[in-house]
């Protein structure tokens, strides 16, 4: 038994790959934002997975911005906070800082920390180094995360990647490559033919 992990960026603007690339199955995925070349002004929006605060400050030093999912044992303090219109579902717009042993090491900027509560009642708790967009923008940039995942949901029922012609490294990831450039084009005459 072997495995590999594609790690896909995915522009949400058009759920087109903006990069793609493999990992071994036992790196951890947190691992990838370790070789990722981050824009400046671009956003990287993240499931918890990616939670990792000295790599988070690595994407703020760039002059990119993050938004993820806090974890509910995450040490923080609120320094102050912003007015909110909770008929948008926005319950808290707060600027806070890091006040655990190393997370205030590795982080030692201000983060901004939203409560939302999404239509079906549930809760979620985000935070992001933007202090420029509005809360209710920053809640929906996560929700468009789910994208990437109707993204493999689409690459694996009309693609038929579910199982390999080879087991070779190879001919794993040439699968794979093949898969996305029929996407790719897929998208592309999507585009041009108005559908």
């Amino acid at each position: 038994k072997a495995a590999i992990k594609l790690h896909l960026g995915l522009d949400i603007r058009g759920s087109i790959p903006a990069f793609f690339d493999f990992t071994s199955g036992r790196v951890n995925d947190v691992n990838y934002l370790d070789v990722l070349t981050f824009e400046p002004r671009a956003f990287y929006i993240m499931d918890r997975g990616y939670f990792d605060f000295e790599r988070l400050h690595r994407i703020h030093a760039a002059g990119a911005f993050f938004v993820t999912r806090a974890k509910k044992n995450t040490k923080m303090a609120r320094r102050y906070s912003n007015p909110v219109d909770r008929r948008t579902g926005v319950i808290a717009d707060q600027i806070v800082f890091l006040t655990g042993n190393d997370t205030a090491r590795t982080y030692p900027e201000t983060l901004r920390r939203i409560k939302y509560r999404a239509p079906d009642g549930q809760v979620y708790v985000f935070l992001t180094n933007n202090t420029s967009a509005s809360a209710f923008s920053i809640a929906l940039l996560y929700k468009n995360r789910w994208q990437v995942e109707l993204f493999f949901k689409w690459m694996k029922q009309h693609l038929k990647i579910k199982s390999f012609w080879g087991r070779s490294e190879n001919a794993v990831k040439s699968q794979i490559c093949i898969a996305l450039s029929a996407y790719l084009m897929v998208a592309i005459l999507k585009k041009k033919l108005s559908l």
